[in-house]
């Protein structure tokens, strides 16, 4: 069955009740009943739930073959917490597990022969990247990965589509309870946003910390009630590997040359006005743009009402410069925004759920004015690709991108036209990760183009002197500086499916055709 951005869907996909995607707002107004957490049990009062190593946790939450553990990834690059609990339950001699992490990266390497060797079977999650993202993408995975949103991910659990047996928390800082948060210990991680619908929906939960702290460890992120077991191990992660090159402020003249025309972009609305809200990605160009939004709040005597996502330095220094109300917090990207939040007023946590899962009463995202998001690619009909490569294999993670240009009054993408020599203005994406629906700009180097969907912003750029360009003439831009790029060669085993946020099928990763990794 062929959906509303035109991806053929396999048949035997779209059963139990799924659907294709077929909007950003097919699923506005249905209700559904979420699923009922694991009643705790009933307990005497006791000590402590120290246990004394992964080992002993996994057994009183009796670990077996077939369960679905979770993780959190605001460790990111430097988390180690999946590694040691997949190691100690291989050791065990368990089977047929499923992963259900908010994303995973190059720090889960090790997790790539657990699913060569069949031991992992399954992998829900936002982000396949790495040597996991390799193996996936050749077929090693017993069933397909689910992809979601940093929303669609909440949203799964809530309603009961993803069963969590056992959550795994790795907590920079816990009490002998399990209170737990984000800071006050030596690998600190700032907001524990993705870990808390897990913490409150699974069937067990064990908090991992290297930082055991009196008790009660207060305000926590995840609570003593919700958790089963504590353990103490060496390192959690290193905190260092949170932040990525991408997270790190840009001094290329191209792209400050497309964060200040986001900026204008930005101005031209009457969306810009006191009040107005924010996020933007950490692509270099897309973080860039706080610099020349900040002369422009200043030049107009405006502020900003807040920001929410994922946060990095130059948005907690608004905040302390007073141009920022609050900052929503559900991850952090460098350290500058792991020692603000807790400590600088106005910094506050919020859960992925309340950040963007599309099925509750509130999600922060329907409140944003923009969001400035970068790309892999970007095709004729705004359909933005930020999971597979141009060689087809999985190395990315839709995250919160479907989330915030599907609630945002104006979602900005912003990219260069072309990376080396592959255009990243095209015919049609390799996936679709954030359909053309939710994209109204894109912003390149090469010119700016507006969805013909929406008209009212294409006024507003006239008046305001704003060149504009189609998509069409941008994408035939790029293919003449390094031509079309050659249809890329797949099997037809289906090895990740894209879900939008709202759990309808957005598009399917199929087995690329065989070649060499090394």
């Amino acid at each position: 069955m062929k959906n509303a951005v035109g991806r053929e869907i396999p048949d035997y996909l779209l059963t139990g009740g799924r659907e294709v995607y077929q909007g950003k707002n097919h699923m506005d107004g249905r209700e559904f009943t979420k699923a009922a957490p694991t009643v705790k049990r009933y307990e005497a009062p006791r000590e402590t739930k120290l246990a004394s190593s992964i080992r002993e946790a996994l057994e009183q939450c009796g670990a077996k073959s077939g369960m679905t553990f979770s993780f959190h990834h605001h460790l990111r690059d430097g988390d180690y917490v999946m590694n040691l609990v997949m190691a100690e339950a291989v050791a065990m001699g368990l089977t047929d597990l499923t992963i259900a992490a908010s994303s995973t990266g190059a720090a889960h390497d090790p997790i790539a022969q657990y699913i060569k060797d069949g031991i992992v079977v399954g992998l829900q999650t936002s982000g396949i990247r790495g040597k996991m993202g390799e193996v996936v993408s050749q077929g090693y995975l017993k069933t397909p990965a689910i992809l979601r949103s940093h929303g669609g991910r909440p949203r799964a659990i809530e309603a009961g589509e993803v069963h969590i047996d056992i959550a795994f928390v790795a907590a920079p800082t816990a009490d002998k309870m399990g209170n737990c948060k984000g800071w006050g210990g030596k690998s600190d991680c700032g907001s524990m946003g993705y870990a808390m619908t897990d913490a409150k929906y699974a069937d067990k939960v064990v908090v991992i910390t290297d930082c055991l702290v009196d008790y009660p460890n207060m305000p926590a992120s995840v609570e003593a009630i919700d958790v089963d077991a504590v353990v103490v191990v060496d390192e959690i992660g290193n905190p260092k590997k949170i932040a990525s090159a991408a997270a790190r402020m840009t001094q290329n003249p191209r792209d400050l040359m497309m964060a200040e025309d986001c900026a204008r972009v930005m101005e031209a609305t009457p969306y810009f006005k006191d009040g107005f809200s924010f996020q933007t990605g950490v692509g270099g160009p897309s973080l860039a743009v706080n610099r020349f939004l900040e002369n422009r709040m200043v030049e107009k005597g405006i502020k900003m009402g807040f920001a929410i996502g994922g946060i990095t330095t130059p948005m907690v220094e608004l905040l302390k410069k007073g141009l920022v109300g609050k900052v929503i917090d559900v991850q952090d990207f460098d350290l500058g925004a792991v020692e603000s939040i807790g400590r600088t007023p106005g910094h506050c946590e919020m859960s992925a759920s309340q950040y963007a899962n599309p099925a509750n009463k509130g999600a922060f995202v329907n409140q944003l004015d923009f969001v400035i998001l970068a790309a892999l690619e970007v095709d004729t009909d705004f359909n933005v690709n930020v999971l597979t490569g141009s060689d087809g294999v999985l190395r990315g993670a839709p995250g919160g991108h479907p989330d915030t240009a599907a609630g945002s009054k104006c979602c900005i993408i912003v990219t260069p036209l072309v990376r080396g020599r592959m255009a990243t203005v095209c015919e049609k994406v390799v996936t679709v990760t954030t359909p053309g629906d939710c994209v109204d700009v894109v912003v390149t180097d090469y010119g700016i183009a507006v969805n013909p969907l929406r008209q009212d912003i294409i006024g507003w750029l006239d008046a305001a002197g704003i060149k504009h360009v189609t998509i069409e003439s941008l994408k035939e831009k790029a293919y003449s500086m390094v031509g079309r790029p050659e249809e890329l060669q797949w099997e037809d085993k289906v090895v990740a499916v894209m879900e939008a946020r709202d759990g309808t099928i957005l598009d399917v990763v199929r087995q690329i055709k065989p070649y060499s990794f090394d």
